[in-house]
């Protein structure tokens, strides 16, 4: 992965993942132009992940920016694709490290500008507002919007023109020939561009083991219609609250089946309103909120929740726990999952959904009914993207390992020339010559642990993972100055059981060992605090874990009179 010195000092096309490549979320892609000394820099998206039980505390993951930043004065602009939270939920959290120009349509600036203002900092930014279909130019890079189909408004392809080669970057995107919301995709500026020549595709990976096609969203609005209709007693739909085709829809099937609509959860209410600021959602009777709930008879109640993957504090799961102020659902009601199961939320989806049963509600998923299509192209949407673009060269994005080695098997059936599997932190060189990684760059994850950024490896959460596992003793002893202890040491524990197999409790066996050690420390040591603390640490560490079986988290305080 050395670059020769030829290509030190000559111009090169790169592209450099630092997030998305090799795992779904959290997209960051860097196109560097120009001898690799002096590169000028272009970032496509700048998105954010969620945590999940195996980081106890974190609530977002993040690419780390550290190689950009170190070249931030050549950082030309911020390109977002659309306003998913994997690809703009971190603009806000990270734009102070990169300080440059940021471009978005107008239904993305209205969100990205909502969090730049929760953060204090949209008079800091300059957030450029460009029309669908626009056309600019970034130093080397002429940039070209173009627009496409997804689950949300205005997503759009970057077409990146350079003096060595064009590259169609994809976003987020699906073959959908009814969207409910926004333009048709332009298929016809796709071939146009296809027949100018695109050096290489940076495409996504989604659903490349899915056959067909992705399917309308008008297909899904119908289809509610037929569902819905002969649901008796209260109906609530949870889904994406970013899917903002799908409340559209939703809202159609209410009002075809006489139920007013009543928006629940905080992202829900901000979505609506940025698409109704960007003009989106006409013509739709007015949302109710959770205030009007009871006042309507349940037959003519219809919920659009936030929840549909099982997050502890999303609306749905308040609702089921009845910790909501507002809004009840009982036996007889009808819950439906208008949303996929994303892997890896198994279990809280399914908690969820058994909970909603065991109170005598009628669960509707995507396996029993039609109430969900993918925003991600399936096998024929993808073969349909490469007829058009007809790219010398496929680079796969946006999934795991096991995605992008699929996606560019399918590029080699379709006889493009090149194809190139990467991941996070590697470099490919795109032009000149043939594609090839020149180099692996410093690349990881931050960490959103409440209000503070922390990198990837800090072993905060190492120790919450310990703790959660194994729990905490915490010992605090007074001693003289000749060693002698003053008082009772005091023991407390957290997460431990009460009591072992002989029914000594665990509080006991703590003072008996804190006894032990300072038996057997010599009376010179004794006047030592770190040895006193560390033999007491071990000595009550080791009795815990001959009783329980596992290594419990001590710390030891020594306070000297």
């Amino acid at each position: 992965m050395k670059k020769s010195a030829a290509h030190a000092t000559s111009d090169e096309l790169v592209f450099l993942p630092l997030g998305g490549s090799g795992e779904i979320g959290m997209n960051l892609n860097l196109y560097g132009f120009g001898p690799a000394r002096s590169r000028k820099w272009l970032m496509v998206d700048l998105g954010v992940t969620f945590g999940n039980d195996s980081i106890p505390g974190i609530d977002l993951i993040m690419a780390d920016t550290a190689f950009i930043e170190d070249r931030a004065d050549d950082l030309l602009g911020l390109i977002l694709t659309h306003a998913h939270e994997d690809h703009i939920g971190a603009v806000a959290h990270l734009w102070p490290r990169l300080r440059c120009p940021v471009y978005a349509t107008p239904f993305t600036a209205t969100l990205v500008r909502a969090k730049l203002m929760e953060k204090g900092i949209e008079s800091d930014v300059p957030l450029n507002i460009v029309e669908l279909g626009a056309r600019f130019t970034l130093g080397p890079f002429d940039i070209e919007y173009v627009t496409l189909t997804h689950s949300i408004p205005e997503p759009n392809a970057i077409a990146i023109r350079t003096s060595l080669g064009t590259i169609m970057h994809t976003g987020d995107w699906k073959i959908d020939p009814e969207p409910m919301l926004g333009d048709k995709m332009d298929i016809a500026r796709l071939a146009e561009i296809g027949e100018e020549g695109v050096r290489a595709i940076v495409c996504d990976s989604t659903n490349v083991f899915s056959p067909g096609t992705a399917g309308s969203e008008a297909d899904v609005a119908r289809s509610l219609i037929e569902v819905i209709r002969p649901c008796t007693g209260r109906v609530a739909v949870t889904a994406f609250a970013s899917n903002v085709a799908r409340v559209q829809s939703i809202a159609k099937a209410a009002e075809a089946c006489d139920r007013h609509c009543i928006l629940v959860g905080r992202a829900m209410f901000r979505l609506v309103s940025a698409a109704r600021e960007a003009g989106y959602l006409e013509g739709l009777p007015p949302f109710l909120t959770e205030h009007d709930f009871g006042y309507l008879p349940p037959e003519k109640v219809l919920l659009i929740c936030t929840g549909s993957q099982g997050e502890p504090r999303a609306a749905l799961s308040r609702i089921v726990e009845d910790s909501h102020p507002n809004i009840t659902l009982t036996r007889g009601d009808t819950v439906i999952f208008s949303s996929r199961v994303i892997p890896g939320n198994e279990t809280s989806i399914f908690d969820l959904q058994n909970r909603l049963s065991e109170r005598g509600m009628r669960i509707i998923t995507e396996r029993d009914h039609f109430v969900h299509v993918s925003g991600h192209p399936c096998r024929d949407d993808l073969v349909s993207m490469y007829q058009w673009i007809k790219p010398e060269l496929a680079i796969p994005v946006h999934g795991e390992a096991r995605h992008l080695a699929e996606h560019a098997a399918l590029a080699r059936e379709l006889q493009v020339p090149e194809t190139i599997t990467t991941r996070n932190g590697l470099m490919t060189r795109i032009a000149p010559g043939p594609a090839e990684v020149i180099e692996e760059v410093e690349h990881g994850r931050i960490y959103l642990d409440g209000d503070v950024l922390t990198v990837h490896d800090e072993g905060a959460v190492q120790e919450r993972r310990k703790l959660a596992f194994s729990g905490a003793v915490f010992v605090s002893l007074v001693l003289d100055e000749l060693g002698e202890v003053r008082g009772e040491p005091q023991v407390r524990l957290h997460g431990l059981p009460d009591q072992d197999n002989y029914g000594e409790t665990f509080e006991d066996l703590a003072l008996d060992a804190i006894d032990d050690a300072l038996d057997r420390l010599p009376a010179k040591r004794r006047k030592d605090d770190d040895a006193v603390g560390e033999l007491v640490r071990r000595t009550v560490r080791g009795a815990i874990r001959r009783e329980w079986g596992k290594k419990a988290q001590v710390s030891v305080v020594v306070t000297r009179i």
